[in-house]
């Protein structure tokens, strides 16, 4: 039971005041618990009873324990000082009070001590103390159990009192933040009796984080034993780098208080070849939004960089998700500044100023135009993001990959209309996030599509290419790359084929794709399409470009599929192209052997 550290027992008492010794409701008043009778179950030697009771949080106090010597001590410690505060030799598990005589049972660490291991006989045991423990407590009354929250002990004590119809919730008390003396997160789980209810309702289970008032509600025991797991490795983490450096990025998300949904991703990157200095231990570098994909933000690498060229021995890169609003980078240093502070690194000097960094000092814009589900593709977005100066850029993310731009447009910036007139140097400047115009198909933004369209050079040199050309290309996302062929290629005729008739929607509605005589999509299976024309047409195309992203993540190669590689359907793709064709292949793969043997 000493293990649970004295760190917790202020917010402790906090929470007697706050929940203990109430029969009504949730918001009882402050008074309400100094004349509550509280049981602590389990009392050993702590001092928290004494402390409780000199303070006047609660004096009515009966502390039990199954060890006569510690009862004698305590007895003759403070049975002259505290007259109203007794210590009875008795077990938790056969108690001798009479029932619903108790307001308030307060456990600190005896559940712990008592679930040391899952063996039946203990689990048996954990049930009888539940039971004893139901039995003094009062309708009304709350048990209050002081804990290091193994998964096994919060489990067993959520599903007995849930099941009992008891309203559960967890309160972090200590673990991060200015308690680094405490490297394991303390828990109080406030379990609140009230009476079964006939027929299934559903459990009231909850979790309050530390520094944090007002609970969140969870939908399933497992769920709440997942968030206090998370909340231990985060302290943990805490605590390991406060004291040695990363030698490896470490990467977490923070997650939304309301929705649970996460607001910010955070790496933490130390650069050994900095020398520190009083001003150069710490900063917080904010990714503009949408530009979390670039190589600079995007990659361990990218990042190593941005640190050493920053010069601050550790740095905390922090990318906003879509899914979130935020007010300016005022407002993002305040909702940052406390909990950037349990990542600081070893030797930060005390009361450091820290500063946050940023591209142009702004967080960047962000507007998402359209969500939706695809079948094939899941979750995806497009959005409209500002890049570097003043170009802005269209996006499609699938969301099961938000890291990677599936398909990227540059935005034009609006134009005049005829008669209008220019707006003059004076007067107010058009909002950062007013609407841009239309797409600019005469740009290629991602490289892979400026190779494969450089590739058609090898089909016969410059005077070949004038002529009339026939193009598949697989895979159609935003449409960039069959539109530039189309458009620049003036007798060339694209075939395209996509698996997703979602995409075909995408493109046509954001992207500006538009199919016409010398542009036409099929909505079919590349794999089908392409083994149907070597079997019905064979040399008819003079380029095949495979632009097909894998919708296997446990793959290590995201472009193509597998399947599109293998020998038998390459040798469907010679068959569809005439004797000097072009076959061009967009391969992502991060896997070096699997690279290799394709």
């Amino acid at each position: 039971r000493s293990s649970v550290p004295f760190c917790a027992s202020i917010q402790v008492w906090n929470l007697l005041l706050k929940w203990g010794g109430v029969s009504r409701a949730f918001s009882p008043p402050r008074c309400s618990c100094a004349c509550a009778q509280v049981l602590v179950v389990g009392c050993g030697n702590s001092e928290l009873s004494e402390q409780m009771y000199d303070t006047g949080v609660c004096q009515d106090i009966v502390n039990i324990d199954i060890s006569d010597a510690v009862i004698r001590q305590m007895q003759e410690r403070s049975g002259s000082t505290r007259p109203k505060m007794s210590y009875l030799l008795m077990d938790v598990l056969q108690m001798d009070f009479p029932d619903a005589h108790f307001q308030v049972v307060l456990d600190k660490g005896t559940l712990d001590a008592l679930l040391a291991d899952e063996e039946e006989a203990t689990l048996v045991k954990a049930d009888r103390m539940f039971a004893e423990i139901s039995r003094v407590l009062q309708v009304g009354g709350r048990y209050l159990c002081v804990s290091l929250a193994q998964a096994h002990v919060l489990q067993k004590a959520v599903e007995y009192f849930s099941r009992e119809g008891w309203v559960v919730r967890v309160h972090q008390v200590a673990g991060s933040g200015g308690e680094r003396h405490c490297a394991l997160p303390v828990f109080v789980y406030v379990m609140t009796k009230f009476r079964k209810l006939p027929g299934s309702a559903p459990p009231i289970l909850e979790i309050c984080p530390e520094q944090q008032d007002r609970p969140v509600r969870l939908e399933s025991a497992e769920r709440l034993v997942a968030a206090v797991k998370d909340r231990q490795h985060y302290a943990l983490l805490c605590s390991q780098i406060s004291k040695t450096p990363c030698r490896e990025q470490v990467s977490l998300d923070l997650c939304d208080k309301e929705s649970g949904k996460p607001r910010y991703t955070l790496h933490v990157v130390d650069s050994p070849s900095v020398k520190p200095s009083r001003d150069n231990h710490f900063a917080i570098f904010i990714i503009p939004q949408g530009r979390e994909t670039e190589w600079l933000f995007g990659t361990e690498e990218g990042r190593r960089q941005l640190a050493a060229s920053a010069g601050f021995g550790r740095l905390v890169t922090a990318a906003l998700h879509r899914e979130q609003l935020y007010e300016g980078m005022a407002g993002i240093q305040a909702e940052l500044s406390g909990k950037v502070m349990e990542l600081a690194p070893p030797g930060l000097p005390a009361r450091q100023q820290v500063p946050f960094l940023s591209v142009g000092g702004d967080i960047g814009v962000r507007t998402v135009r359209h969500c939706d589900t695809s079948p094939l593709s899941g979750e995806f977005v497009v959005e409209d993001v500002k890049g570097d100066g003043t170009c802005y850029f269209r996006r499609l993310v699938f969301l099961r990959n938000r890291n990677v731009v599936q398909s990227e447009a540059r935005l034009l910036a609006p134009t005049p209309l005829p008669g209008q007139k220019k707006r003059r140097k004076d007067k107010k400047k058009p909002s950062p996030s007013e609407p841009p115009g239309a797409i600019d198909k005469s740009y290629l933004c991602c490289e892979h599509h400026k190779a494969m369209v450089a590739g058609l050079c090898l089909l016969g040199g410059p005077d070949a290419l004038p002529g009339e050309l026939e193009v598949l290309v697989v895979g159609l996302g935003g449409g960039s790359l069959p539109l530039f062929v189309h458009d620049y290629f003036s007798q060339a005729r694209v075939a395209v084929v996509e698996i997703d008739p979602s995409m075909l929607e995408v493109a046509t509605h954001w992207f500006g794709f538009s199919q016409g005589d010398r542009m036409r999509v099929h909505v079919s299976d590349g794999l089908d399409y392409v083994a149907k024309l070597a079997a019905e047409a064979p040399a008819q195309y003079d380029a095949v470009m495979f632009d097909v992203d894998s919708k296997d993540l446990m793959v290590g190669m995201s472009c193509p599929p597998p399947a599109f590689v293998e020998k038998p359907f390459l040798q469907k793709v010679k068959t569809i192209l005439k004797p000097e064709g072009l076959f061009v292949l967009n391969l992502v793969c991060r896997d070096a052997r699997l690279k290799e043997s394709v």
